[in-house]
């Protein structure tokens, strides 16, 4: 599936897109390398800019997140080497990222990797807009990625990053991060 913006649905192929796509959906994502930016959905969009530069757009997972920086340079040098130039990368805050943008893929190569995947959606009524909550609401625990049980306690609100949590399963005693829904 190709991941495009309306514009650019509307738009004829673009051979130059297709390839940049191509190119970036092998973009690790700096703090867990089994999933692509793209599959993450930090990657929002490819685009042809109105001077015609090549434009890719990138949002945080979260607005003081430390990856962006490399995320960028690993977006540079992938399109360096595969001679994608001129380009220009910029970094969108709004809308929010939010787990509802990452793929099916994404959360089993989480799960395999050890780390339970966001559950739940986040999304509201109007796509655009997020509301902002300050009582967090209750959730169901993550189900252990190793054994699958969902009898699991939080141990902390931040794991081994920010947007994750550290979780224990109580069945099998194995502590694992739990990449919390925003």
């Amino acid at each position: 599936m190709t991941m495009t913006s309306t514009a650019t649905l509307c738009a004829p192929l673009d051979p130059t897109l297709e390839r940049a796509w191509t190119v970036l959906e092998t973009v690790p994502d700096p703090e867990i390398p089994v999933v692509s930016i793209r599959e993450l959905g930090i990657l929002r969009d490819v685009r042809r800019a109105v001077d015609g530069v090549l434009e890719v757009v990138i949002t945080p997972t979260y607005s003081g997140c430390p990856a962006m920086s490399q995320i960028a340079e690993d977006v540079a040098h992938a399109l360096d080497v595969a001679k994608l130039a001129p380009y220009r990368i910029q970094t969108v805050l709004a809308p929010a990222w939010t787990t509802d943008w990452m793929t099916a893929d994404a959360r089993d190569k989480l799960r395999a990797y050890g780390i339970a995947p966001p559950t739940g959606h986040c999304a509201t009524d109007t796509p655009h807009e997020k509301v902002v909550r300050f009582v967090p609401r209750a959730l169901p625990a993550p189900a252990c990625p190793r054994c699958g049980s969902v009898h699991t306690e939080r141990l902390a609100q931040f794991g081994s990053t920010a947007c994750k949590a550290l979780y224990r399963c109580i069945d099998c005693r194995e502590p694992f991060d739990y990449f919390k829904p925003y």
